[in-house]
């Protein structure tokens, strides 16, 4: 029993030590899985000091990464600072050149770690020198300092931490009066565990980096995407980039509902990239509509349209001529009969139009069918008051156009009007004909097959559909697959608002005008009356003014 009672007590230092080194093991491997698990690059960094300081009850400290973007002239470049005792919200410091003068250099050039125990019992026989104008301009006391480097696997040093005096007790503040007396030099175990953390937070911070770059690098595929869409489609320039806008932002309103039907729908961050992809690529498909149809900005493409102005013209020409012949008709008479050639009006003019008279009434009509075909082809001018009650004069207009012959180059006879662009002239409104829209409306199945070609990781998964169900209504009217409400994603009548928004307020284009803000609010109350939009998402898209992200404004010239 004595023997036992004279072990005990050296035993008893030796399970207390071992007891605090597996409390900081423990320690140590929960912050490498909070790590392991962070993927927001600003999160990361301030989780990195913070631990660290933590692990050493340091009173401040600051982290700083290796910028190689110039392999001539490498810089280190501060990203965080925190402190007990001083305001975190200090301006950043300019960046440090890569060499040995400063602290952080030293440790970034060489791979060496610092411990000092009283910076400013430096001897100068050092090549670093401790700065004190940060201590001068802020009345602080820097004693102990521990400064470490980040190292890749491949031991290139990407970022140093910068630990900064070792408080005798957490819970204190210090000022320039009491560090001298309440702070400690770092200890050998606490540098050793900080290189193993240390460690940690490199590959932490190189695969987030990596995550970064791969975001950056898929954000410039979606660039050129976008870029593709509008150089094929120059009108709707930046249309895709604010609807994207408008989506997120309506998405951020409804994720703060906390009543009523949207209260059930929460949308991470995850969430809102989700819609915010989904929303720049909504119409990537339009490139694979033909461009004739995309760009048409009148009923009649370019084409067509100088076709029947040439055809018309020539008839013109011909009847001209003709009239000409008539008036010579009696002398050409005489002439012919004493020539034995036949009556000079046997011809297919004369069948076609009778006497002068007729022929005369002819070519004036045709004077005034050229305006008439001219405003025809304007994709709203039906919807004119001009225009509005006199379609069935207009449709026999056209048939008479129709009806008439003219020859061709080649001799041959040919309509002056053809039966397609009798079809496109009566186009009630805008100027694409039913078997046009629907190629338009093509894009849709074209932008969901591009979408599905790309490996989308778990939390993007639903960018390809919710992309697909953009133009779907809720009463089922919609495109491509007539879903209702409750099949229609609620990022997709998300984007469904602000496409139609969009499309209403953006700048004039070739087949409609640009509709005041506060009129396109009302078509879209009117949408959502009609159950093709969701109400309550217009009604949120009114009340928080959600439009104001493009700068739009409600002011008494849009009062409709």
């Amino acid at each position: 029993m004595a023997a036992a009672d004279h072990v005990e007590p050296a035993i008893a230092p030796d399970r207390s030590e071992a007891k605090a080194t597996a409390t900081l093991l423990e320690r140590l491997l929960a912050i490498g899985t909070a790590l392991s698990a962070c993927r927001d690059p600003d999160q990361l960094l301030s989780l990195i000091l913070q631990s660290s300081r933590d692990l050493t009850c340091s009173d401040g400290g600051s982290l700083y990464l290796v910028d190689r973007s110039d392999p001539q002239q490498p810089w280190l470049r501060f990203q965080i600072f925190q402190s007990d005792s001083l305001p975190s919200s200090l301006e950043a410091p300019p960046p440090l050149p890569l060499d040995r003068h400063s602290l952080a250099g030293y440790v970034a050039a060489t791979g060496e770690t610092l411990n000092l125990a009283d910076v400013y019992a430096l001897d100068g026989q050092q090549p670093f020198q401790f700065n004190a104008s940060f201590d001068q301009r802020l009345n602080y006391r820097t004693c102990s300092m521990l400064v470490l480097p980040m190292c890749d696997q491949t031991g290139s040093v990407i970022g140093v931490i910068q630990l900064v005096n070792r408080k005798r007790r957490a819970d204190l503040k210090l000022t320039a009066a009491i560090a001298s007396e309440e702070t400690q030099p770092y200890s050998a175990a606490e540098e050793a565990l900080l290189r193993s953390l240390a460690g940690q937070a490199a590959i932490a911070i190189e695969r987030t980096l990596l995550q970064r770059s791969i975001e950056n690098l898929f954000e410039g595929f979606i660039c050129a995407s976008i870029k593709i869409i509008e150089s094929r489609d120059p009108c709707t320039m930046g249309h895709s980039e604010w609807v994207a806008q408008l989506s997120v932002r309506l998405a951020e309103q409804v994720h703060a509902v906390d009543h009523g039907a949207l209260a059930a729908y929460q949308f991470s961050n995850a969430q809102l990239q989700e819609l915010h992809y989904a929303s720049l690529l909504h119409d990537f498909g339009k490139v694979g509509v033909p461009e004739e149809i995309l760009n048409k900005s009148h009923k009649l493409h370019p084409t067509e349209q100088q076709g029947l102005n040439y055809r018309l013209q020539l008839l013109q020409q011909q009847l001209q001529l003709e009239q000409a012949r008539r008036w010579l008709a009696p002398t050409l008479t005489e002439a012919m009969q004493r020539a034995g050639l036949g009556h000079p009006l046997d011809c297919i003019w004369c069948r076609q139009f009778g006497n002068l008279a007729d022929l005369e009434v002819t070519i004036a009509r045709l004077q005034q069918a050229r305006s008439l075909l001219q405003d025809l082809n304007q994709p709203q001018i039906l919807a004119t008051p001009a225009y509005r009650d006199r379609l069935a004069e207009v449709e026999a207009e056209l048939a008479w156009l129709a009806s008439l012959q003219v020859m061709d180059w080649d001799g041959q006879m040919r309509s002056l009007l053809a039966p397609a662009e009798v079809e496109k002239l009566l186009i009630p409104k805008g100027s694409l004909t039913q078997q046009e829209r629907l190629a338009i409306e093509s894009h849709v199945q074209h932008t969901f097959a591009f979408l599905q070609e790309i490996p989308w990781t778990g939390p993007l998964a639903q960018v390809p559909h919710i992309a697909h169900a953009h133009h779907e209504r809720l009463d089922g009217s919609g495109y491509p697959l007539g879903l209702e409400q409750a099949q229609i994603p609620m990022q997709a009548q998300i984007m469904a608002v602000a496409d139609v928004y969009d499309a209403l307020t953006a700048s004039d284009r070739p087949y409609k005008r640009r509709v005041p803000i506060e009129k396109a609010l009302q078509i879209l109350e009117w949408e959502a009356r009609d159950r093709k939009l969701n109400d309550q998402l217009v009604q949120l898209f009114r009340q928080q003014q959600i439009f104001q992200i493009l700068g739009h404004q409600l002011q008494s010239e849009d009062s409709v």
